[in-house]
Order: structure tokens, then sequence, then C-alpha cells
């Protein structure tokens, strides 16, 4: 009789400072249910994967789970796999974080379920040859990929089966290719789908395995699931056909299988990821050519013929493409640096063994959860409270490194690094309560500001930018979703969440960071502003002021940087040299910053300027009444963040977080205009198309002219504080 080896494995995951509600609707439609069924079949043998933010969540909040899981491995049911404890991409952490969060899942395993793990998963898929190097300390002998990894090798798909042997500097590891004609049919297609290429696949020898492994959250979680899986027991059904067919479709785990068939031969993989994440992460106009390419090539009929020579990019393009997601990839490598610098003492680096980790380590390691750093189906970039949990995590972990060094005592330092490896320095300034990056080379702004209490990053928020995708909304190409029908896999589906979506369709040429000095032109309006879609006669908001010192005083309580550039404002009948000097105070006692413009015309006639300085920042939510703005000696009706409008003779103005119990001030002398509207965007996700509120515009501007030589002074202060 011909037989088959089937290797099935699922991958449990939610991220990082994701919501309660979605932890709880992940176990009641997905991971719950899924759980029952294996349960009531003990013949389905399975391998399972539990990122550890979900496991301390269904440890804590599911206390049933952790013994019946356990249960589950006793009768040798169920294998684990180990893997980056907070599921961060492997290959884009520093090696002893990588090697870290994977001891650190191995040693829960083994203490919580007694099982000693032997492979891992990969998160996203996101491979580097580098790889069995960096895990090899860890003692683990297989992970899992995709086959289109094998492809971009050179194998076919008759090559597409059990394992193969790859290494690093003589490192071994064992790789799977995961079927993508399973991983497409599961559990979107009728079971006797599987049986049959099952039985297509099955040999004489026996020796072949055929490899499942994807989400476990297709099983009710993604739109239209649940109802079809558990409701129509599609899982059921499923696991029975299988149960049916056990004489030729024998269930191993990957383990097992390892243990008694050898390698199909040698495989030396390029830097890859599945197909679809490649795509995204190429620049929108490149990724639409592709988009066009695969169509015509389907259409054609030629696809499966070139599919091994066609890729997209790499998770790397994410950082280009994102420069937030650039700037939050190379923070955390800061803090990495910090964290392992205060833990080498020998107390702090045996403590490291241990389960949990020193809390610096740990606040560092959660803040490698991926999601939050690309873009693709899922929102991951694009949801601001991703970020934040990210931010807060790093913010943490940084305070504590600090404390761990210096203790309590209240400091205020600065350091010069090249913080994003853009070959341009930034300023880093700390103190106890507030951390701030200024990047001289882009407009001299200000690009991160912690309120290191509450570990909240005030300038979290994300410039508007085309995406591939939107095209659809342009085009109105969206899918619907009725109730009780087969549900599609969320690759193929594109729905919108609200109407009216392709108004908001907006696109910033500039980066959203504070303190951006703008040269408006006379008839400019508000809402060419709010659109990015307005005059900018001078040359100062994206361009690079020169360093010209920093200076501490009042024996180190006090730090001021001076920023300075030799611009212009650009009119019809030509350039008037214009020179921008501005200088940021900070304090070592207080969460307060102090900007002092200063503007001087170096033209030979009288100018008339309209000068603003932009501030974006945020509070997560724009419509929540917890936080909201406060217009000292104004009266405005509408005061949510996500509020828009002119306010003439601003002087001060005030974000209010009453849910975390802080507020962050600013202060314009002389009285201004203030411009305020949301910046929002509009991103796909798993459940469709949606707008995101990222923070919120504020605009000081002033008319004025001035005479050749003249100055004109305008100073700004920001501070936050508890409430």
């Amino acid at each position: 009789m011909k037989t088959i080896n089937l290797l099935f494995a699922v991958h449990n995951h939610q991220p990082v400072g994701n919501f309660e509600k979605v932890f709880r609707e992940g176990w009641e439609k997905c991971y719950g249910p899924f759980l029952d069924a294996v349960e009531k079949h003990p013949k389905f043998r399975l391998t399972l994967h539990y990122s550890g933010s979900l496991l301390e969540w269904l440890e804590e909040n599911r206390p049933d789970f952790l013994p019946r899981l356990k249960a589950l491995v006793a009768r040798g049911q169920v294998e684990l796999l180990s893997g980056g404890f907070y599921e961060p991409l492997l290959p884009f952490i520093p090696q002893q974080d990588a090697v870290g969060q994977i001891d650190l899942l191995n040693r829960y395993l083994n203490e919580k379920l007694n099982f000693r793990p032997q492979g891992f998963w990969l998160a996203e898929r996101v491979w580097n040859p580098t790889l069995p190097k960096t895990v090899a300390p860890s003692g683990l002998k297989y992970t899992i990929v995709d086959d289109s990894h094998f492809r971009f090798a050179g194998l076919s798909d008759e090559d597409m089966f059990g394992h193969y042997v790859t290494d690093h500097e003589g490192f071994i590891l064992s790789i799977f290719p995961i079927h993508k004609r399973l991983r497409y049919a599961i559990p979107f297609r009728a079971p006797e789908e599987t049986i049959e290429a099952l039985r297509f696949w099955a040999t004489d020898s026996g020796h072949l395995a055929v490899t499942y492994a994807d989400d476990g959250e297709k099983f009710g979680l993604w739109p239209g699931t649940y109802g079809w899986v558990f409701e129509e027991r599609w899982l059921e059904k499923f696991i029975v056909r299988i149960e049916e067919n056990l004489e030729w479709v024998h269930l191993l785990t990957f383990s097992e299988y390892t243990g008694k068939f050898p390698p199909q031969g040698r495989a030396y993989l390029p830097a890859a990821s599945y197909d679809e994440m490649m795509e995204w992460a190429l620049p929108a106009l490149s990724a639409i050519g592709y988009e066009d390419m695969i169509a015509e090539l389907k259409q054609e009929g030629r696809y499966e013929k070139y599919r091994p020579y066609l890729r997209g990019g790499s998770w790397e393009n994410f950082l280009v493409k994102y420069p937030e997601s650039n700037h939050l990839h190379k923070k955390m490598l800061y803090v990495s640096e910090k964290v392992h610098r205060a833990l080498k003492s020998p107390p702090a680096a045996e403590k490291k063994k241990e389960y949990p980790p020193p809390p610096a380590l740990q606040a560092l390691w959660m803040a490698q959860s991926n999601c939050a750093y690309w873009h693709g189906l899922f929102g991951g970039l694009y949801l601001n409270y991703l970020r934040h949990a990210v931010y807060q995590n790093l913010i943490t972990a940084e305070r504590l490194a600090e404390i761990s060094q210096w203790g309590e005592e209240k400091r205020l330092e600065y350091e010069i690094v090249d913080l994003d490896k853009d070959l341009q320095p930034e300023i880093l300034i700390t103190n106890s309560e507030l951390g701030a990056i200024l990047k001289p080379s882009y407009g001299g702004s200000l690009i991160e500001l912690d309120y290191r209490p509450k570990g909240f990053n005030l300038t979290n928020v994300l410039t508007r930018r085309p995406e591939a995708y939107h095209r659809k909304l342009k085009r109105a190409q969206l899918s619907s979703l009725s109730r009780g029908e087969q549900p599609q896999s969320i690759h193929n589906l594109s729905l919108a969440k609200e109407e009216g979506l392709e108004e908001a369709l907006m696109y910033d040429w500039y980066m959203r960071y504070s303190f951006l000095d703008h040269i408006f032109g006379e008839d400019a309006t508000f809402d060419q502003f709010r659109r990015c879609q307005y005059p900018e006669l001078g040359n100062f908001v994206n361009q690079s002021y020169e360093l010209v010192e920093i200076k501490k005083w009042d024996n180190a309580e006090r730090l001021a940087v001076l920023l300075h550039r030799k611009g212009g404002l650009f009119k019809r009948e030509g350039k008037v040299p214009l020179d921008i000097c501005k200088r940021f105070l900070f304090h070592r006692d207080t969460a307060r910053m102090e900007v002092e413009y200063e503007i001087i015309n170096y033209g030979p006639a009288e100018v008339g300027i309209w000068f603003g300085i932009e501030m974006n920042l945020t509070l997560l939510a724009g419509d929540d009444p917890q936080r909201h703005f406060l217009f000292p000696g104004l009266k405005v009706q509408d005061q949510r963040l996500s509020s828009s409008g002119a306010l003439p003779g601003a002087e001060k103005v005030c974000l209010r977080d009453e849910f975390l119990g802080f507020e962050v001030s600013i202060e314009a002398a002389p009285s201004s205009e203030l411009w305020r509207f949301p910046l929002e965007t509009v991103s796909q996700s798993e459940s469709g198309f949606e707008k995101t509120y990222q923070g919120t515009v504020l605009l000081f501007h002033w008319r004025f002219s001035l005479k050749p030589r003249e100055k004109k002074h305008f100073p700004l202060a920001l501070s936050c504080r508890g409430i």
C-alpha cells in the first residue's frame, strides 16, 4: 500500500500590546474550540506553537489551558515548537537577544509543560542564511519555512517533501518546506481535496512527508472562518477524514520524522519569506507593477512556469519603505546595547537564565515583538497601539538600564550617535522624566519625545503615504462576505470597514516630525495644508540644519542645543536669503523643553513672511473622551483630538490624557493662529480597509515682515506633567 507522512503544524500568536478583547475573542472563537477538537480525537497528532505573549495571557486568564495542553503532550499527541518568546524576527535582532528569547521559551515549555522542544517556529518565516549559527547555542535542530524559499534555491515541485539539511559556518539545521497547496486549501477547501492530494503524493516506500504549517487564527479568527470551521464543522470533518485514512496517512511529529528518515538532501536558501510578505515589502509603485505582472502571467497561463524566478523584495525593505519602522528597529538595537551593558555584572547575568528574566531584559524582549515593525495584509505598523506597546517597553527597558547603572540620581545627559544608521548624527537627550531625539539632518526636527514616567512616545505618528492596495479603493474593487458562505483566504479579500475611505487618501511629501519649519505662500489655505498640497516657499522643512553647539551650564542642570540653517525664501523674483536658528533647552529636574527661534532676513529688501512651526503629537485615540484638548482662555466647542479647525490668538494648548493621568502643554509667544487636524491613514487589515488615527497636527503660525538684517524671535515651550 502506498503511504504518506503528514506533518501538521499550527502556529498561534497574539502580539504584545494587542487589545484584551482580541485575546478573549481569540480564545473563544479559535484557540479554545481548536483545542476542544484535538482533545476529542486522540489519533489526530500534530505540532503546536504558541508565542510567549499568548501563553502568558492564557496562563493568567484561562488557568485550565496549560494542564489541558500538558495532557496532550504527555500522551504523545502533540509536539511543541519553541521560538523567540515574544515572536521576534530572529535574523533582525541581536544574536544575544535571539538566543535569549529562544532559551526563555525553551525553559517555559520545560517548566510548565514538561517538554523539551527540538524545533522552533520561525516568525513570518523570515529566513536568513546565517540562522543556523544564530540559533545553534539553543540546541534546536529544525525549523519550518515556505516552499517558496526552496523554489528560489532552484528546487522543483517534486522536491517539496521531507526535510533538508543546511548549515552556516559548520552549524547544522534541518529545514522543512511548507506545501503551499495545503496552506491555501486548509481550511478553505473541502477536506476531500486534501485527502486526494495526499493520495497523489503517497509512495510505495512511504518515506515522503508533506508539511502543512500556518496560522492558527485561520481556524476561527479570520473573517468568515468561525462559522465555516466550527459552526459548519469543517474542522471536525477534516479530522474525521484523516482518521478514516490513517492506514496510509501517517501522522508524525517533525522530530519523529527526522529520527526515522534522513534528509532529502542539502539546500542553501536565500534570504526570503513567504510570497506575500516579499510583495508587501516592495515600494508602492513596484508592488503595483509586480501585481500586474503576476496577473498577466496567470491570464496567459505562464505563471507556474516562471513562478520560481518571481519574487518581491526582502523584509529589510520595510525599513526603507517606512522610515518609522527603521527608527523603531534602530531604537530597539540601541536600547538592546544599553540593557546588556547594564546587565553585565555577574548577579544580573545569572538572572538572565531565569523565568521571567530581569525586568529590563523582559521589557526589551517584549519590544522585539515583530508585528509593529512591518505592514502587509495585517494592520501591523499602521496600528498605533502596537507601535505604542513597542515604544512603551523600549522606554521602560532604557530607563531600568539607566537606574541599574546610575541609581535614581537625577541626571541630564546627551549623546551624539547615528541612531538610525544613515551616516548622519542624531542627538539624544535624557533626564529621568523626558527623552528627546533631535535630527539635525532633517529640518533640525524633533523625531522622538518620550514622557518616561508613563512610557509614552508623544511623537509616535505615521506619515501618510501611498500603498499599492489604495488603487482598489479608487477603483472600488472591494469584496463582500455573506454569512454562512464558504470563506475565502484573507489574501483574496478586499473589504471596506466604512464608507468613503477613498476621500481620506492624502499623502505627505515630508515626514511628520515635530518642530518643522514652514514658510507658506500667501495663498495657502487650511484645507491645502491639511491635504499637504500647499505652496511651500522655504527650504527648511526636510533640509539639513547645522549643529552649532551643545552646552551645559548651572552645574549640569540645563542643556542647550543650537541648530542653524542658511536657507531661503523662494519667490517668483528669486531667492531671499533667510536664516533660521533654533535653540532647544532641556532641564535636569523637569519634563520641559523650550525652543527659541530666531529668523534673520539677509536679503537686500524688506520681505513679508508667513512662518509656521509644525508639531505632530499623539495620545493614541482621536475620539476618546478621556483624551482631549484644552484651550485655556479660548471657547472651543469641539475638544476632541480628532477635531479640525483654525484658532486665532492661541497662546497655549494642552493635550490631556485622563486615562493614563498626564497632560502635555505647548505655549507660544507671541500668540499665534493655530491650525489643527487629525493625521489619519487608510490601510488594509485582515478584516478590511480602515481609517486609523495616527496623531494630531498642530501648526502655530505668524505673519510678519523683516527688513534687511532684522531678526524675529518666537519662543515655544513644551512640558509634561502628571494629573
